[in-house]
Order: structure tokens, then sequence, then C-alpha cells
């Protein structure tokens, strides 16, 4: 039984040195990542800008 375990786990070895299995989880990107961050960066500064254009409100 030890022996059939430890020619599974070589052969496991082997196979994942050779042909390693695509795990999606490693690779997935949470949040929105950097492109969003940038958009928002520029949509606060337009609306900024914005107000900063405005002509003054009298009350």
């Amino acid at each position: 039984m030890k022996l059939r375990a430890s020619i599974t786990d070589w052969i496991s070895a082997v196979r994942n040195l050779v042909a390693p299995r695509y795990r999606p989880e490693l690779h997935y990107m949470r949040g929105p990542g950097p492109a969003f961050a940038r958009r928002a960066v520029m949509v606060q500064s337009r609306r900024e800008l914005q107000i900063l254009q405005a002509p003054p409100r009298h009350r």
C-alpha cells in the first residue's frame, strides 16, 4: 500500500513538472484593477474642474 502511494505521488510530481494544471484561483484578480483607478481619478478631476469653472452663485 505504501509502495502504491509513493508511486502515485512520484507520478503526480512528474506530471505537475511536465504539464502543470491550470488553477484559475491563482490567476484571479480581485477588485476592479488599475484601469478603473485611473478612470476614477479622471472622473473626480473632471467634476472638480466643472465646480471651479461654474460661475459663483449669488444668494
